[in-house]
């Protein structure tokens, strides 16, 4: 079963946008598995609130302007 786990900002994609990332990821790994991977595919997006994440000692806060308008 391929399995693919995103980790994203919270409210960075909209609800039509997390649904077309899990249709071209399930896409994606049907194209290389083939067909008989479609049905077994999990795709999971997980959301990491502000403030849960950073790099370089730095702890991000998404801006506004960046967040999914609905």
């Amino acid at each position: 079963m391929p399995f693919a786990n995103y980790k994203l900002p919270e409210a960075a994609l909209s609800k039509v946008q997390k649904e077309d990332l899990i249709h071209k990821t399930t896409d994606l790994l049907v194209s290389y598995f083939g067909e008989i991977a479609r049905p077994t595919t999990m795709v999971l997006i997980e959301e990491v609130p502000d403030g849960g994440y950073g790099r370089a000692d730095e702890v991000f806060i998404m801006p506004d302007e960046y967040r999914a308008k609905d």
